[in-house]
């Protein structure tokens, strides 16, 4: 095996746990902060510290279109999806908006329909759609009751438009093939939705208490921008162009295991029977989408 492949299954290691950790981390930050607020600073320190790094390599600033493109990705799969996402913790569980999130897959294949090429839908992929949407719905099923709570619904709102929100900036970043470095690029993305989120926390009257010596808070936030930002996204971008896509996606199913196995066993969180077959059939239904994708893929390039 070659040493690339061997830094890239351990990049694969490193993404698919570190990044079902981030959920348990923001749970805990968002007890201190307003979710927005904590993601917006937590973008603002990663961005800074990712571009100051490619700016000191001797990289040049991206033309205007460029980084114009750049801030309207950062917009949507950072403030829409991961500031959403982070301030839906203060309402869900963490491990439930883990295997939201883990739908994602689904919406993506949705929206690459419309906005990319129209493939037939074929019957592989619908049945992986039905399964992971049926997946979904027990486990909704099993918090009926919390379904009450307006609260917990305005989670569940903010999760599900967060994912949308994630597919729509992954289908734009695929198809605008942005020539830049990926991480210089993240960097710039991270930057500039993290500005946006803290304005638009301070605009809703929230504030970072950074003078108040709170432990978990500023642990959170440190894990989140190093572990979550930095180390997780270089991990992920090194697995991208090192290993087959359909490998690279295989995080998305361990994600919400490590988030909902660390939810139940530090914060205690709600996991019965019910909630952990539900969450395996809403993963084996994201593996078939995936899986259909690239059948449907490589007959698309076959045929052509």
């Amino acid at each position: 095996m070659k040493k690339s492949s061997t830094s890239a299954y351990v990049a694969l290691v490193v993404v698919c746990f570190f990044w079902g950790t981030t959920y348990l981390a923001s749970r805990i930050g968002v007890r201190h902060v307003h979710g927005i607020m904590l993601a917006g600073v937590r973008q603002t320190i990663a961005g800074i510290l990712l571009t100051s790094f490619f700016l000191l390599k001797g990289y040049k600033l991206p033309d205007k279109i460029i980084l114009s493109r750049l801030f309207i990705i950062g917009v949507m799969m950072l403030c829409l999806s991961n500031g959403l996402l982070t301030w839906a913790l203060q309402y869900i569980p963490s491990g439930l908006c883990a295997i939201i999130v883990a739908t994602v897959p689904i919406w993506i294949t949705f929206f690459s329909y419309f906005l990319v090429q129209r493939n037939r839908f074929s019957l592989l992929l619908i049945a992986g759609m039905a399964i992971g949407l049926l997946g979904v719905g027990g486990i909704f099923y099993d918090y009926l009751a919390n379904m009450m709570n307006p609260e917990f619904r305005f989670g569940i709102f903010l999760s599900l438009i967060a994912c949308i929100s994630w597919a729509l900036g992954s289908v734009l970043t695929a198809r605008w093939a942005l020539k830049v470095n990926f991480l210089y690029g993240a960097g710039f993305q991270m930057l500039f939705s993290g500005i946006v989120m803290v304005i638009a926390a301070v605009f809703m009257g929230q504030s970072f208490p950074a003078a108040a010596l709170n432990l978990e808070l500023w642990g959170s936030l440190l894990y989140l921008i190093l572990f979550g930002s930095i180390l997780g996204y270089s991990a992920y971008v090194f697995v991208l162009n090192n290993l087959p896509p359909s490998l690279a996606s295989v995080y998305a199913y361990i994600n919400p295991i490590v988030a909902v196995l660390l939810g139940w066993l530090i914060l205690k969180e709600h996991l019965n029977w019910t909630t952990g077959i539900f969450c395996m059939v809403t993963l084996a239904g994201v593996f078939i989408v995936n899986r259909a994708v690239i059948i449907n893929k490589r007959k698309y390039e076959h045929s052509n």
